[in-house]
């Protein structure tokens, strides 16, 4: 697998050695070994999968400590863009973003560090979209921030009419507007 660094500390994107012939493709789409050896120990407890239309637009949502969660998110089916921000107010990144596609197509992976607000809008038709989680969901411990908080800056590649929220989405805060629970 090719692991690419971005400018956040510990979000990584990985490729994995996709195998392809004429009767359609094959990959590893996790090995416990090689994950460890490339990106660091994580043991993921719990997986999760969801299925979404054009424009659907889920995040940025994070787990609070002491629930919080590392996750490896990838897409099964169809296209998404997939955000990290970094919300560790004493990272020298605190505030920004890394945005990449993900797709059934790509096979990219995407791991996101304890620390990060997560989300990812549907740009295809209908995505299926899964993720590893190293703690498990624990309702009293979420936290979000607003998908289109003008500081983040986000590009979503939807237009803002197109996009879909949940009615617990759409009354997130900015982030200027959270004591962050990662100091």
């Amino acid at each position: 697998m090719n692991v690419i660094k971005t400018p956040i500390e510990g979000v990584v994107i990985i490729e994995p050695r996709v195998f392809t012939d004429g009767r359609g493709y094959f990959f590893e789409s996790y090995s416990q070994r090689d994950f460890d050896s490339a990106v660091g120990g994580v043991r993921f407890v719990q997986d999760n999968e969801s299925r979404s239309s054009y424009g659907v637009l889920r995040g940025l949502h994070f787990q609070c400590p002491p629930f919080a969660q590392s996750k490896l998110v990838r897409v099964v089916q169809g296209r998404v863009i997939d955000v990290a921000v970094d919300i560790r107010r004493s990272s020298p990144t605190f505030g920004q973003h890394v945005a990449v596609e993900l797709s059934g197509d790509n096979h990219r992976q995407f791991f996101l560090p304890r620390g990060m607000a997560h989300g990812f809008v549907v740009m295809s038709p209908e995505a299926v979209f899964q993720y590893k989680c190293d703690e498990f969901y624990h309702p009293e411990a979420e936290g979000a921030i607003a998908w289109n908080d003008p500081e983040l800056a986000i590009v979503w590649q939807v237009p803002p009419a197109d996009v879909v929220l949940s009615a617990k989405d759409s009354r997130h805060p900015r982030l200027a507007e959270i004591t962050s629970p990662f100091e």
